[in-house]
């Protein structure tokens, strides 16, 4: 009779404690996207109710069910009211989830791309690239005139992000393959030579409403959010984030370095090239209807990451419903704080984000001394 080898008792005891650990993390992530879609959907309700016309949660959800299950019964609501609702404020509110969604999720990925915890959508010239696209279409309109419509300002600013994505992966090529230092120099300097390019324009027109239109946009502001406008940046995004949750595996080897990440059979540079694609679409997208708004990309990926650690399947769902959150209730200071003017929502989230930054930098020195 033969007898098999059992392992020692240290080994089993590990592997228990690595299994209870998982599912600890498991549990734990669980608990935070339940809350956090929990939270979403009352600040969305509450968010649309919040404006010069105040109106109660009850009421938004009843007009809401209304439209959307053709709840039967005449509505308790008035007709302005369901008009302020439906037509007005929730494709605000949603346009603004699908934002905050985008760009926290294109954080996280550029992050682990380059491996720097300051980049962010500005760091490779694709926001740079839309918003240079918007001022020739406000500016010059496209062969519209100033005041381009909806469709051409969207259609111009994303070309003009998938425009520097382009030439940021051209350059990032040149002479060898895609490293991550050569996608942040390339996109550094794309980025600069863009902004210089649209502040060109910006200097060229004589329209002074139209210079007015550009410089309001590239502060971001969602004033302009349609229904009609909600579809397109909405799947787009979906798609983006399906795709970059499927790949997130590659994306925890990317993040550990370039040599790791072939150990673990992920090929770098084909691999960043992907994701890079993917982001620019997500950007674009968003960037498009919505303009410029900055640090939503840089801080709320690294709130995730204390939330429910570093895996990238569990950070890139998390940072996407905190960075619909986070720019939901910004739009709500935007359009309240000064009302009835509407201050431009990337003064607020610059407000929260410099803070965040000087923090973040702080506690890096700390930790080189």
């Amino acid at each position: 009779m033969t007898t098999v080898a059992q392992p020692p008792l240290s080994v089993v005891a590990e592997d228990a404690a690595d299994d209870l650990d998982r599912a600890g993390r498991r549990r734990s992530t669980a608990v935070w996207i339940g809350g956090l879609s929990v939270a979403l959907a009352v600040t969305m309700t509450v968010a649309v109710g919040l404006g010069p016309v105040w109106i109660a949660p009850g009421t938004v959800l009843e007009i809401v069910g209304h439209r959307v299950l053709g709840a039967p019964g005449a509505l308790s609501a008035t007709t302005t009211e369901a008009n302020i609702v439906w037509l007005v404020r929730m494709p605000r509110v949603l346009l603004g989830a699908v934002v905050g969604a985008a760009l926290a999720v294109s954080g996280v990925v550029l992050q682990a791309m380059v491996r720097n915890v300051l980049a962010d959508p500005y760091l490779l010239g694709v926001t740079s690239g839309a918003s240079f696209g918007a001022a020739l279409a406000i500016l010059f309109g496209v062969g519209t005139g100033v005041g381009a419509g909806a469709s051409a300002l969207s259609v111009s600013a994303f070309a003009g992000a998938l425009g520097a994505t382009a030439a940021v992966f051209a350059l990032a090529r040149l002479g060898g393959r895609v490293t991550a230092i050569r996608l942040v120099m390339a996109g550094v300097a794309v980025g600069y030579l863009l902004a210089a390019a649209t502040s060109f324009v910006i200097f060229a027109s004589d329209s002074r409403d139209g210079t007015r239109a550009v410089l309001f946009w590239l502060l971001g502001s969602l004033g302009k959010a349609r229904w009609s406008e909600l579809a397109l940046p909405a799947l787009a995004v979906a798609a983006s984030v399906a795709v970059l949750y499927v790949w997130g595996r590659r994306l925890d080897a990317l993040a550990l370095g370039d040599d790791s990440a072939l150990t673990l059979g992920v090929d770098p540079a084909r691999f960043r090239a992907a994701a890079l694609v993917a982001v620019a679409l997500c950007i674009g997208a968003v960037v498009a209807v919505a303009g410029a708004i900055g640090f939503v990309g840089l801080v709320v990926p690294h709130v995730a990451r204390r939330f429910v650690g570093a895996g990238h399947r569990r950070v890139l769902v998390v940072a996407a419903l905190l960075g619909a959150i986070f720019v939901v209730c910004a739009d709500v200071v935007a359009r309240v704080a000064f009302a009835p003017r509407e201050l431009p929502l990337g003064i607020v989230t610059a407000v929260v984000g410099a803070p965040f930054l000087l923090l973040l930098v702080r506690r890096f020195h700390a930790a080189a001394t």
